[in-house]
This record gives C-alpha cells, sequence and structure tokens, in this order.
C-alpha cells in the first residue's frame, strides 16, 4: 500500500473484482467513496463491494435473468457484457412504460413494474433506493419479480448509520414534492438537474425492507483495500426470496412432575422427625 504518493492522498495495488484483473486502486480527492478508482476499468469502491458479494453469494452470475433499474456504472458495463440474461431498465416517462428506448435500455417505474411475477433470478440496484418516494411499493414491486430463491442486491448510502432512517422528501398527491429537509440532489445520467434523496437511511432500513416485502434482509460491510474496497457508505445490501429457514425439531426437555399434597406433607414430617 502506498499513501500521499504524488498527486494520490491513496493509492493501493490490488486485485478488482470488477474487471477481475489486478490493478492499482488510486485516489486524488480524500473522499475514496467517488475517487478511489481502479485505474482499469475505472469502477468505485461501491461497485466493487457489490460484485464481491455477488460473487460469492452467485458465481454463476452470468447465467442468470438479471434486472439492473437505473444503470450507469463500470459494474453495470461488467453485467451487461458478461450476463446474456441481463436487462436494463431507467426510469424514463418520455415512452411508455414496458417499452424499449432506440437505446436499449426498458422503460420502467421501480414502484410500478411491467413486469411478469418471478421474472429474474437477480435484481440489481446501485445507489437508487435513496431516491425512491415509495420505498415500500419498490420493494414488493421488487419481490414479485424475483424468482423463488432470488435476490435483490444493492447499494444504498446508509448516512444515519445507528440512527433512524429520516424521509427528506415525500410526494403529494397531485405530484408536487413537499421538502421536508434541505433538498439534496445526486448525479442522474437521466437528468442533468440530478436526482432528489427522499430518504436518509439507517440500519434500520433491514428491518423495514423485510417489514413491507417479506424477503430476508443482510447488510454486507467490506474493507479490504486490497479489492480497493475502502470508503464510507459502500454497504451491499442482498435480500433474499427464500423466506424464514426451517429450524424446527428442537424438543423441550420433559417437566418434572408435579409433588402431590400428601408427598409434601409427609416430606415436612420427616424433616421435623430428623431435626
Amino acid at each position: 500500500m502506498t499513501t500521499a504518493q504524488g498527486d494520490y492522498v491513496l493509492k493501493v495495488d490490488g486485485f478488482c473484482p470488477v474487471c477481475e484483473q489486478d490493478s492499482t486502486f488510486a485516489a486524488k480527492d480524500p473522499w475514496l467513496r467517488d475517487h478511489f478508482l481502479c485505474l482499469n476499468c475505472n469502477s468505485q469502491p461501491r461497485e466493487r463491494a457489490l460484485f464481491s458479494v455477488l460473487t460469492q453469494l452467485r458465481p454463476d452470475w452470468r447465467k442468470l435473468a438479471i434486472h439492473e433499474s437505473s444503470p450507469g456504472t463500470a459494474a453495470s458495463r461488467r453485467l451487461q457484457d458478461q450476463a446474456s440474461g441481463y436487462l436494463a431498465s431507467q426510469y424514463d416517462p418520455s415512452i411508455p412504460w414496458g417499452s424499449t428506448h432506440e437505446r436499449g435500455w426498458r422503460s420502467e417505474d421501480l414502484e410500478r413494474q411491467t413486469f411478469a411475477d418471478a421474472s429474474f433470478d437477480l435484481v440489481i440496484t446501485q445507489d437508487v433506493m435513496e431516491h425512491v418516494f415509495a420505498p415500500d411499493r419498490a420493494m414488493r414491486e421488487i419481490a414479485r419479480t424475483l424468482k423463488p430463491g432470488g435476490m435483490h442486491i444493492c447499494t444504498v448510502p446508509i448516512v444515519n448509520k445507528e440512527a433512524p432512517s429520516v424521509r427528506r422528501a415525500r410526494r403529494m398527491a397531485d405530484g408536487t414534492v413537499e421538502h421536508l429537509l434541505e433538498p439534496v440532489f445526486h448525479g442522474n445520467p437521466m437528468d442533468p438537474n440530478g436526482s432528489l434523496v427522499t430518504v436518509d437511511w439507517g440500519y434500520d432500513i433491514a428491518a423495514y425492507w423485510d417489514a413491507v416485502s417479506g424477503l430476508s434482509t443482510t447488510i454486507f460491510t467490506i474493507d479490504d483495500p486490497g479489492r480497493g474496497i475502502q470508503a464510507e457508505y459502500i454497504e451491499v445490501l442482498v435480500s433474499r426470496k427464500n423466506g424464514l429457514p426451517d429450524l424446527s425439531g428442537d424438543v423441550a426437555p420433559t417437566p418434572a412432575p408435579a409433588e402431590s399434597a400428601v408427598r409434601k406433607l409427609a416430606r415436612r414430617i420427616k424433616r421435623r422427625l430428623t431435626h
């Protein structure tokens, strides 16, 4: 590992999980989440964290039916290039929902998808769920479109950590937006104005997603400079459509029989006679 070399604040040689090559990871800015890049594929730490979890849990991902909502990263390009069953969608109300844009993506509203039930082995979202107005509806739709045993694998900035999740903006009945906190926008390849952040998530995100979707969510936290996985807010969430495991079979110990009143009386008399 090399730090503060030349113009770099951090420079590390290692192996990139996205391009699957020996590489160098380097950052010229201390905000590593956006700037600690693979010099081969230009991936960011959160993408490498996602691919590390993906290849660990589903090493056969190239053979699977995959839906990625709102792609646009090096990891997205890797999925598209390597998985024949990959399908990308964008929130694109300029064309009918369910139709395909001339540039290749399918127009889908994550909260009201047009896919059939049980369409995908994997649903992938990268920094999308902090921009959804109705995450409960989006998670139910993701659960609906997953096959039994399927997974939603995603990154989302958990900025509140141990504190409760907080809504920043909400959509009103007439379609207008009410800002409950100062507006914050993230980059969006579909909109030069960016994407409004609607929720600041905390670690209670897993319990919330499970309650609204029926999925079972695990949060993975990785800190591994050798794979270029080091930064703030790069947790990976995996929500499985498996239900709870069957752990039945334990037999409770048989309770001792209750002592009768006659035996209790005899025991007290015997104790008095021997003292």
